[in-house]
């Protein structure tokens, strides 16, 4: 289980019997009571639960991981593990600038991120900024704006024009769908404004999207292919949209 997955599994916990104490939680979920108690800092950090003598109980105002990111992050794992292991050969060499989007499998890409060069990183997740900020050859920077209790990610207007003044050597993103005819989409206005800013701000585009959002079109357009170098993908997409995107200039890794 990945740390996003147990804090997620210890807020709900927490939200449902009101109250957990580390030892009981150690066990649940088989780690050690150090690395509970880190859980617990972290979600305190975030409100999302409060911590007490010997554990945690539940925030007065509790606003719980968004149900579809969690959702999200149990659909397709064994492929969004392969898509962000495949997605590291993209980090570029050496020290360089990344962006990193929200979403599921970026915060899987996060994870594994090399301890062995120096990388700025620059995400408007909380998610991710969470899982970086302790590699002491990284320097993260969280980017401003209203934080969605949805997605923990920061969207608006803040976002946007912070980013109109970075230039970074790559942007690892996420989707909610990808076709050839209405491009890369999102249902969430804000979302898709932020995607787009951090689309103009990089230098090279790399996309991680597993095959079950292929063919889907949500909402709002934040992207044309063109926009995209690269699209890393498992072997569930077609043949035949293979070579539409590749058609269209899109680098495709199937994982």
């Amino acid at each position: 289980m990945y740390a996003a997955e147990r804090q997620q599994a210890i807020v709900d916990l927490i939200t449902r019997r009101g109250r957990m104490s580390v030892s009981d939680l150690s066990q649940q979920f088989a780690v050690t009571t150090e690395t509970v108690r880190r859980d617990l800092s972290a979600l305190e950090g975030l409100r999302l639960v409060r911590r007490v003598h010997g554990g945690a109980i539940a925030a007065d105002a509790i606003t719980v991981l968004e149900t579809g990111l969690s959702d999200r992050d149990l659909s397709h794992p064994e492929e969004k593990d392969r898509i962000a292991a495949a997605a590291v050969a993209e980090l570029p060499p050496g020290d360089a600038t990344v962006l990193i989007d929200a979403g599921s499998t970026t915060v899987r890409l996060s994870e594994l991120f090399p301890a062995d060069r120096r990388l700025t990183v620059i995400t408007h997740s909380v998610a991710v900024a969470l899982r970086l900020a302790a590699q002491p050859n990284l320097d993260v920077h969280m980017l401003p704006g209203r934080v969605r209790s949805t997605t923990l990610a920061a969207v608006g207007t803040e976002t946007v024009a912070a980013l109109d003044q970075i230039r970074a050597d790559v942007a690892f993103l996420g989707t909610n769908g990808i076709t050839v005819r209405h491009g890369l989409s999102t249902p969430d206005h804000t979302e898709a404004a932020t995607k787009a800013a951090l689309i103009a701000s990089a230098h090279r585009v790399v996309v991680l999207s597993d095959s079950s959002k292929i063919g889907v079109e949500r909402t709002v357009r934040f992207a044309q292919l063109s926009d995209v170098d690269t699209l890393i993908t498992d072997d569930g997409i077609s043949n035949d949209d293979r070579t539409a995107f590749e058609a269209a200039g899109v680098e495709v890794v199937v994982t």
